[in-house]
């Protein structure tokens, strides 16, 4: 089995928390007289989560690239793979909180929302760093 099958279950519990906060968390929140703090943590934490999802992704995308072969990525060390996955994972996640383009939907600036999407980077980079996933060939 793959490495990155971890990081597949780490990204559906993301994706599992973004939708409770979505359909749950957040209405709940938003509708009750909750302090400052908590509102702005249910309304910033989806940019948590597209940050840490998005660097996940093209991480595991650089390794399957890498492991078939890809010219660019063929001689790179996995390390770096997970600079470059997040380091295009911040160019696109910042550049839409600053509303240079809209692939992601509505945006309203908030800086909560770029310091949430700068955490999830940076968490999303730890992550890769501490589980060094790896795609092995299979015997």
């Amino acid at each position: 089995m793959n490495d990155v099958a971890i990081l597949v279950r780490i990204q559906l519990g993301v994706i599992v928390t973004f939708i409770a906060n979505k359909v749950w968390i957040r209405p709940f929140v938003l509708e009750n007289d909750f302090s400052a703090p908590i509102n702005t943590f249910v309304l910033s934490y989806p940019n948590f989560c597209e940050a840490a999802v998005g660097t996940i992704l093209l991480s595991y995308m650089g390794l399957v690239l890498k492991h078939h072969g890809f010219p660019f990525l063929v001689e790179s060390k996995n390390a770096t793979i997970y600079v470059i996955a997040t380091l295009f994972a911040a160019i696109y996640v910042i550049l839409q909180e600053f509303k240079i383009h809209n692939l992601g939907g509505r945006n309203i600036y908030d800086p909560y929302d770029v310091l949430f999407s700068v955490l999830g980077l940076i968490a999303a980079y730890l992550l890769l760093l501490f589980l060094k996933p790896r795609i092995v060939a299979e015997t």
